[in-house]
C-alpha cells in the first residue's frame, strides 16, 4: 500500500469511527444525557487517532533503530484515560446516582474507535449496532421492572396537601428512599413545609409527576424534580 492509499485508509477509518460515535451520540442526546453526539463522536474520533499512531507513527524509528515497541501500550492508556470523562458524566447528589449508562457508553465508544482506528471495521460496526441495540431494546423490555431514583423538592402552607402528596408517595407505585421536612414560620403566623424526598418509581417521568403536583395539589410550589 502507497503513501496515498494509506492516508486514504487512515481517513476512512477517522470517518467510520466518528460516524459511529455520532450514532450512540445521538441516542444519548435524544434522551437528554449529559454526553451527546459530540462527546461521544470526539471520544471515537480521539480513539481511533490514537490507535493509528499506536501503530503506524513508529515506523521510522523502528526502521532506524532497530527498537522494538508494542503498539498495544496506546490502546491500554486510552482505555484507562476515557475514565476520566467517564466519571466527569456521573453525579452524585443526596442518594441519587446519575450517569452510569453514558459513561459506560463513552467507555464503548471509546473501544469503538480503537477497533475500528485498527482497521477492524467490522467489529466497530457491530459493536456500534449491539451498543444501539442494548440502550434500545433492553429500556423498552426491561423499562416495566426498572425503578429509577427520583429526588423531589416542594413548599406547601397547608398541611394537609403536605399529608396527601405524602400518601401519595407512600403508595405501591412509589418506594421513599429518604424523607427530609423542614418548618419556617411565615410573617402571617403560618408555616411553610419544605419537603425534600428521594423516592423510587415505576414508569414514572419528571414530566408526570410534575403535573401530578401542579394539578392535583395547587397550592404546593415544585422546587426541583430530578
Amino acid at each position: 500500500m502507497n503513501g496515498m492509499e494509506l492516508y486514504g485508509d487512515f481517513a476512512l477509518r477517522l470517518l467510520v469511527a466518528g460516524l459511529m460515535g455520532v450514532a450512540i451520540g445521538l441516542e444519548r442526546e435524544y434522551r437528554a444525557k449529559e454526553a451527546g453526539y459530540r462527546t461521544h463522536f470526539l471520544v471515537a474520533l480521539g480513539s481511533a487517532l490514537m490507535m493509528i499512531v499506536s501503530q503506524y507513527g513508529f515506523t521510522e524509528v523502528l526502521k532506524a533503530d532497530l527498537v522494538r515497541l508494542d503498539p498495544s501500550r496506546i490502546a491500554a492508556q486510552v482505555v484507562s484515560g476515557i475514565g476520566f470523562i467517564g466519571a466527569g458524566t456521573i453525579i452524585l447528589q443526596k442518594q441519587i446516582v446519575r450517569g452510569l449508562t453514558t459513561a459506560a457508553g463513552i467507555w464503548a465508544t471509546s473501544g469503538i474507535g480503537l477497533a475500528i482506528g485498527a482497521g477492524m471495521y467490522m467489529v466497530g460496526i457491530l459493536s456500534t449496532l449491539f451498543a444501539l441495540a442494548g440502550l434500545e431494546v433492553l429500556s423498552v423490555c426491561f423499562k416495566s421492572m426498572g425503578m429509577r431514583n427520583m429526588m423531589v423538592e416542594f413548599l406547601t402552607r397547608s398541611e394537609e396537601s403536605l399529608k396527601q402528596v405524602t400518601e401519595i408517595f407512600r403508595s405501591k407505585d412509589y418506594i421513599i428512599v429518604s424523607y427530609e421536612m423542614k418548618e419556617y414560620p411565615t410573617p402571617d403566623q403560618g408555616m411553610v413545609y419544605q419537603v425534600s424526598m428521594v423516592i423510587k418509581a415505576k414508569r414514572m417521568n419528571e414530566e408526570g409527576l410534575l403535573l401530578l403536583l401542579l394539578q392535583d395539589f395547587p397550592d404546593v410550589t415544585v422546587k426541583k424534580i430530578l
